[in-house]
């Protein structure tokens, strides 16, 4: 490629026609690797080899369906370690309050949040759009971390990116009947966990109950009111802390557990992102070295009946702000901020 072409193609058209596809590869990858970081790495080694290797692309198939195999191998490659991500409630027991310990795990233990712009490409049917998010929410996520690796990619591809069987089939080089039993298998698993859906009561968009419950939520988090956080709180309502592997249910114990070992996170500022199909903010503490607020979570809500059933916050805020295109600092003064991710 040196004249600078890629066969009849510049390499300027390839790299556009390449880069047009990258938010969906990268829903793709995310969905079977769990890591956000992950993802965005098997697809940029996907449109590497891609562009590598277009000269030998014949045109027998589309460009998409050449790029989702090679993303597909690629998963299939990095999936071999047999590492399953998870969240905290998939690897121990809830804790008590009363022996709440934080103990991280490495990172590679956690499925991870992700920005929804970096892995939901824009659509204009609404059904399309709710299942495309309904299928990077935790839960979910969480579920598909069960199946084997070839599975998990004939799951995706069937029932979230609505591919015909004889579409996998090829591209898996396999038959429309094993495509159509490894669906079959992935179908029952995914049936036995029960909460593999426990947050698809959140609307797309959210409705007016639900922004208002949201609103509810940051007047009692800035303001650490445990008593209204209470009245928006499930009876069983879980919150996570990833690295640590604690994780704590019910009102009392997670309220308790904010004043207490959480208590410097009062006075904190929320700001809103939108990650993994579901509402979320961006949690800045006060910062008493540099003054205004420093960055320490990125929160996932999960609502189901007009409360909150879970809350999760990811910690590993050097990594996650960034990735959200969020500030590492915020000023006193600040009230809102253009989130970039």
């Amino acid at each position: 490629m040196n004249d600078g072409t890629a066969g009849t193609v510049t390499v300027e058209d390839l790299d556009a026609r390449l880069e047009r596809h990258r938010v969906e590869l990268t829903g793709y990858c995310y969905r079977m690797l769990g890591s956000s970081f992950e993802a965005e790495d098997a697809v940029q080694d996907t449109l590497v080899r891609a562009w590598r290797s277009y000269d030998k692309f014949e045109g027998r198939s589309s460009l998409r369906s050449w790029l989702y195999r090679i993303a597909t191998n690629v998963c299939l490659d990095m999936l071999t370690a047999g590492n399953k991500r998870a969240r905290p409630m998939d690897l121990t027991e809830a804790t008590p309050l009363a022996r709440a310990a934080l103990s991280p795990r490495p990172d590679h233990t956690w499925l991870e949040p992700m920005p929804d712009a970096r892995v939901l490409p824009a659509v204009e049917d609404p059904a399309e759009a709710a299942v495309a998010k309904e299928s990077v929410r935790l839960a979910f996520m969480a579920a598909l971390q069960q199946l084997p690796p070839k599975q998990r990619a004939v799951l995706i591809l069937r029932e979230v990116l609505a591919w015909r069987a004889s579409e996998v089939a090829e591209l898996l080089d396999t038959s429309v009947a094993s495509v159509n039993s490894a669906l079959q298998r992935a179908r029952a698993t995914l049936a036995e966990r029960a909460d593999a859906g426990a947050d698809a009561a959140v609307s797309d968009p959210l409705d007016e109950e639900q922004q208002k419950l949201l609103e509810r939520y940051v007047a009692a988090f800035e303001g650490y009111d445990m008593k209204a956080l209470t009245a928006l709180l499930h009876e069983d309502a879980v919150m996570t802390m990833p690295p640590f592997d604690l994780w704590l249910t019910g009102h009392d114990d997670i309220t308790g557990f904010m004043t207490t070992l959480g208590s410097a996170c009062e006075g904190s500022r929320l700001l809103p992102v939108r990650v993994n199909g579901l509402p979320g903010f961006a949690q800045y503490k006060p910062d008493p070295e540099a003054g205004g607020f420093a960055p320490w979570a990125i929160q996932i809500l999960e609502i189901s009946d007009g409360r909150l059933t879970g809350f999760h916050f990811y910690l590993d805020t050097r990594r996650w702000f960034p990735l959200f295109g969020l500030p590492l600092h915020l000023d006193g003064e600040s009230d809102e901020v253009e989130q970039g991710a």
